[in-house]
């Protein structure tokens, strides 16, 4: 029950930020919202205010803000209304299509702040260096903060580790590092740990900060921003196949998988570590959701992006009624790869 209840509300709380960004900008240009709606399915209950239908439906996993005239859908006469979404002026649809994940980024930027006032952080400074590693044969002393692995540059600890698992591809590595205030460079050889799966540098941190002040919205900045390489790196890993169909999960398997299993893991230790640990898979949810949501596809807020910035270069746009062609079949396949997905998460929760 209480991971259906954490489940609700992290999806809510992400779905309803991306939404209500559409939403503000959609009133702030003259774009008359036909519904806003929190879920999918079958309505459990709805009002209409304002010439707008406010809905929460039965299923917790999604949303939509429906503009007049979306997609080249008109009016039953086949007028373009003044409050059509293709009346409004080009750059009032594009501020209104990227609203959306912009407000991902936005909560995503105030979780992490919240975070950072919840809980220590790590800088990446090698608390600890590991007899026998290859960053003891590098020459690396305990102390020494990590700017950089290969020019990739380092805030926080967790982003070494994500590095080693996301971009390593063998070989050496050029590490710099800062000691007494010098930054010195080595070459070091990661060595593989087979209790973990992955290439190590040998470096160990136990060394927590508790920012305070303007430090706190710098570290927040860093933890969102390791939210959006991770999110990007994963997708990269994903288009090169090196992901496979037990590592991708939708809402059954997060729901299951991540906060079930995360919630099992906390509550022992308190409301607090659960709160934290549900805050960290918000910040990261939402930053997915803003980045998907801007990736060039059909159907997507990226795809009418697409069709957006090429009526600015042509200085016309593209006929709605073929756009909208376009973003129906988009759908089409979103709805097909629901269904794959809902299976591979059944798949990977009874299966294995």
């Amino acid at each position: 029950m209480m991971t259906l209840i954490w489940f609700i509300l992290i999806f809510g709380v992400v779905v309803i930020a991306h939404e209500f960004g559409h939403f503000l900008l959609a009133k702030a240009n003259g774009i008359h919202v036909v519904e806003f709606s929190v879920g999918m399915g079958p309505n459990i209950c709805s009002v209409k205010k304002g010439g707008t239908k406010y809905s929460l439906k039965i299923f917790p996993i999604g949303g939509a803000c429906m503009f007049e005239g979306e997609d080249g859908l008109l009016t039953k006469e086949g007028e373009v209304t003044e409050g059509s979404f293709l009346n409004a002026s080009v750059w009032g649809r594009i501020s209104t299509v990227v609203a959306g994940p912009i407000f991902n980024f936005i909560l995503a930027f105030i979780i992490a702040f919240i975070i950072v006032n919840m809980a220590a952080i790590r800088d990446p400074i090698a608390t600890q260096v590991e007899p026998g590693s290859g960053a003891e044969a590098a020459g690396l002393q305990d102390g020494d903060r990590i700017i950089s692995v290969n020019g990739e540059k380092f805030y926080l600890y967790q982003e070494i580790s994500l590095y080693m698992q996301t971009s390593y591809q063998g070989g050496d590595v050029e590490v710099v590092y800062e000691r007494d205030g010098v930054r010195n460079t080595t070459t070091l050889t990661p060595q593989y740990d087979a209790a973990v799966g992955s290439y190590l540098l040998g470096l160990l941190n136990a060394d927590f900060v508790e920012p305070k002040g303007f430090e706190t919205f710098k570290y927040a900045w860093y933890e969102m921003r390791y939210s959006v390489k991770a999110t990007y790196k994963s997708l990269g890993m994903l288009f090169r196949g090196r992901v496979s169909r037990e590592d991708v999960a939708g809402p059954v398997g997060i729901a299951v998988n991540v906060v079930g299993k995360t919630y099992d893991a906390a509550k022992d230790y308190g409301w607090q570590n659960v709160l934290l640990n549900m805050l960290n898979i918000t910040l990261m949810l939402s930053v997915n959701l803003g980045i998907l949501n801007l990736l060039p596809v059909p159907a997507l807020d990226g795809g009418r992006l697409v069709f957006l910035l090429i009526e600015v270069i042509r200085g016309k746009p593209v006929p709605p009624e073929k756009e909208g062609m376009v973003h129906f079949v988009g759908l089409m396949f979103f709805m097909v790869l629901m269904v794959f997905v809902f299976f591979n998460d059944l798949s990977n929760i009874f299966m294995k």
